[in-house]
C-alpha cells in the first residue's frame, strides 16, 4: 500500500501576509484560492510537487466549534503553539537566508541538533512554527 500526504491545513488571520510569506519567501505556488477577505482557503505546495499541498484556512470556522474554543485557538495561535509544520531542503543555509531576508520571524538560526538534524526555526504570520531540516 502507498500512502503519502495529500494536504495538510494549516491556519491563516491574514491571507495576504501568509501568501507574501509561503509566495514569495518560501518560494511555493499558489494552487488554489477560493473565498474573499479573511475567508480564504488557499492552496500552495512546492513547485515540482503537485501531490503535496497545506491548505492555509480560516481559524476555528467550523460551526461546532463554541466561542470558548474559538478564543482559546486564538491564544494558541498568538502563543506560537496551535500549529507546527516540518519542512526540509538541501540548503538550509540559503533557506534561512532568504526567509531573514523576507522579515520573517526567527525562533532559531541554524543548528545542529542532539538527535542528528540540523535545522533552523521561523514563525508564519498566523504564528505556525516552521521547522526546516538540512536533507543529508
Amino acid at each position: 500500500m502507498d500512502v503519502t500526504i495529500h494536504y495538510s491545513f494549516l491556519p491563516h488571520t491574514d491571507p495576504d501576509a501568509s501568501l507574501a510569506f509561503y509566495r514569495d519567501a518560501l518560494g511555493w505556488e499558489v494552487r488554489n484560492d477560493v473565498g474573499r477577505g479573511t475567508m480564504r482557503w488557499i492552496t500552495i505546495g512546492p513547485k515540482g510537487q503537485p501531490g503535496t499541498s497545506v491548505v492555509l484556512t480560516p481559524p476555528a470556522v467550523d460551526p461546532g466549534i463554541t466561542e470558548d474554543e474559538r478564543r482559546t485557538v486564538a491564544e494558541m495561535m498568538a502563543k506560537g503553539t496551535y500549529a507546527i509544520i516540518a519542512l526540509a531542503t538541501d540548503d538550509l543555509e540559503g533557506a534561512f537566508e532568504r526567509l531573514v531576508a523576507s522579515g520573517a520571524e526567527v525562533v532559531q538560526e541554524p543548528t545542529d541538533q542532539p538527535y542528528g538534524v540540523r535545522d533552523c526555526a521561523f514563525r508564519d504570520p498566523a504564528g505556525t512554527l516552521i521547522r526546516i531540516n538540512q536533507l543529508r
